[in-house]
């Protein structure tokens, strides 16, 4: 077999052709293990081959494989709106389902301009919304999802995000041992936004796109390929604020932050916000492809039916999948040890802060942690975050990087990690600082 007959436009992070997985590990065909603390980028919540979750697929697809919703109704697709109704808000009690990220993200987008009347939407700074057309406007993480693309869909708006380590605002207020000492909370009492970000959507209302053509406003709860960056609470919630005082559409992107990551089964949980409509794909059926938007009935029926649609979603395996994910969640406690074992990589990587003046932020939530590189001026530093990936990788621990400087590292492992395996991925990763800082 050869790669040759395989597209060169996927990046390729890692040369590993592999053959199996098992919980947080990958094997490759010569019998090497890796611990994969990129879960296929935020995936494999439940951890790799899930004995259970194969058992549902397994049984699934000896009875049906497909059956097209327009046509048909399989009845896990019911079991699937069953078990999301005990995980999302209770207003958000209608879904609808698709393939991947970016499609839900357009189903998002595609609801709240029918159910409004409205046209533009408002999207952040450091955003990633996927790869269609559509969500490749809404994109902001970094130039290459957009080179050669352009011009894309017109009607998209793009605000600050609340990104209290780089924030002008904020900065600006604090010595440099304070800006030192910051990882990844706002430097304001009671971890409140200085005001900054969300003052900028307001402008953006008055300068740019009129509240009565915006449709919506779409954010991640915390920012994902843009850098894994924690906001203040009081950031979504002026969010919330500005959209019921101007009828628009409140969208969370939780397609990377969904099921278990930041250790609630939606990020949103932390915030004390509910939004209009809930994305989610990635964890929601632990590798096979699936998504889905979750919204207010009356909102939903303001779809007009047959406007949005598709052949494969829900596809019955993959919502066998889900069913059986969403309850391994809540039985084997999993967004609870995201949430011990996150602190407990936090507490880790921090200590490792006060060594390594390189680690200028330490972020997260959950098992969703950033480390961000910078060099003694405190500037991004792209070619050390990348030879710290490739030590690690040598001593068999996968991690990925992000952010629009590619200086950022991301720590997404498996949910059902233990602490004896962030104990070893944090020995790793201090024995490739060692080795290159």
């Amino acid at each position: 077999m050869s790669k040759q007959h395989l597209s060169p436009v996927w990046a390729r992070a890692f040369d590993i052709d592999v053959e199996r997985g098992e919980g947080i590990y990958l094997f490759d065909k010569q019998g090497t293990r890796y611990m994969d603390f990129t879960s296929g980028i935020g995936v494999t919540n439940t951890g790799h081959a899930h004995p259970r979750i194969v058992r549902a697929i397994q049984e699934q697809a000896a009875r049906l494989i497909h059956g097209q919703i327009g046509t048909v109704t399989a009845e896990k697709v019911l079991e699937l709106t069953d078990e999301l109704l005990t995980i999302c808000p209770p207003p958000l009690d209608t879904f609808f389902f698709s393939n991947s990220g970016a499609e839900a993200v357009e189903a998002a987008v595609k609801l709240a301009k029918q159910a409004t009347g409205r046209t533009n939407v408002i999207t952040f700074e450091g955003s990633f919304h996927g790869r269609t057309h559509l969500a490749m406007a809404m994109t902001q993480s970094k130039t290459s999802y957009r080179l050669k693309y352009q011009p894309l869909p017109s009607g998209i708006f793009v605000a600050p995000y609340a990104h209290c380590y780089h924030c002008p605002i904020a900065k600006r207020a604090m010595t440099d041992a304070q800006r030192a000492a910051l990882s990844g909370s706002c430097p304001n009492d009671g971890g409140k936004c200085c005001g900054y970000a969300p003052e900028q959507v307001r402008w953006l209302l008055k300068t740019q796109t009129a509240p009565a053509e915006t449709a919506a406003i779409i954010v991640e709860p915390v920012l994902g390929e843009g850098g894994y960056v924690v906001p203040p609470a009081s950031f979504l919630q002026e969010l919330r604020a500005i959209c019921d005082e101007h009828g628009v559409l409140l969208i969370f992107d939780e397609v990377q932050t969904g099921f278990g990551r930041t250790g609630k089964f939606f990020a949103l949980e932390h915030f004390g916000v509910v939004p209009d409509i809930l994305v989610m794909a990635k964890g929601l059926a632990s590798g096979m492809p699936l998504s889905g938007i979750a919204a207010r009935r009356e909102l939903m029926e303001k779809w007009t039916p047959g406007s949005h649609g598709g052949t494969y979603g829900p596809n019955v395996v993959s919502a066998a999948a889900a069913v059986e994910t969403i309850r391994v969640m809540k039985e084997e406690c999993i967004p609870e040890n995201a949430a011990a074992r996150g602190k407990q990589l936090l507490a880790g990587l921090r200590a490792l802060q006060k060594d390594f003046p390189s680690l200028g932020d330490v972020r997260g939530l959950g098992c969703m942690v950033a480390t961000e590189f910078v060099d003694a001026q405190g500037n991004p530093d792209k070619a050390l975050t990348k030879q710290v990936v490739q030590r690690c990788a040598e001593r068999n621990l996968l991690l990925l990087t992000c952010g629009a400087y590619e200086n950022v590292i991301r720590w997404i492992p498996p949910l059902v990690v233990t602490e004896a395996q962030i104990n070893e991925a944090l020995h790793i990763f201090a024995a490739a600082l060692d080795e290159v800082a």
